[in-house]
């Protein structure tokens, strides 16, 4: 197959399809035997290895997400929860009862009408690292890390909007111009 030279700037590696086909037509037709390929092995897993694959690509969502640069207005806590529950349960009821909690509470954080209280973030801590233990090497306080990347991200997101309503609440009384003449 005649390719272009280029060869950095053309791959897209989420999709594992490499873009320097010469036509259209080319390229339609590798990335359909590309996915025919995929549904193939696909069909072939179990439940529990679709469920263990999913499990490792969130973990790999959520760390990207954590090294990303703030001042993006994402909720991703409420996300990465949703399919973290939905890779392992049939009904969210069934976590919110291993983890002791209320389906209501659950219902609350999911749909990010609540902040999760640190209870529920430290049982959830213990909950993964117990699944996890079964699919890869995984940090449980990662969900610490992104709660918190989202309170930074979101707190920079709407920095023009705080920074307005408080500044004229804040004052410097002693400058440190006045320091830096003591060399």
């Amino acid at each position: 197959m005649p390719r272009k030279k280029d060869n950095s700037k053309d791959y897209n590696p989420e999709f594992g399809v490499d873009f320097r086909y010469i036509s259209q037509e080319e390229y339609q037709s590798e990335a359909a035997n590309l996915m025919e390929s995929r549904l193939k092995k696909m069909k072939g897993m179990t439940p529990q290895d679709l469920a263990k694959t999913k499990l490792m690509q969130l973990k790999f969502q959520m760390e990207a997400f954590i090294n990303q640069e703030a001042g993006t207005h994402i909720n991703q806590f409420a996300e990465y929860l949703k399919l973290y529950i939905d890779s392992i349960y049939s009904t969210r009821t069934k976590f919110a009862e291993d983890l002791n909690i209320s389906p209501v509470e659950l219902s609350q954080v999911v749909n990010n009408h609540r902040e999760p209280k640190e209870e529920f973030i430290l049982k959830l801590m213990i909950h993964s690292e117990k699944v996890y233990s079964h699919v890869c090497d995984f940090h449980p306080q990662i969900w610490y890390q992104i709660f918190f990347a989202e309170k930074l991200n979101n707190t920079m997101y709407n920095q023009k909007k705080w920074q307005t309503k408080l500044r004229k609440h804040v004052k410097v009384s002693e400058p440190l111009s006045k320091y830096s003449k003591l060399k």
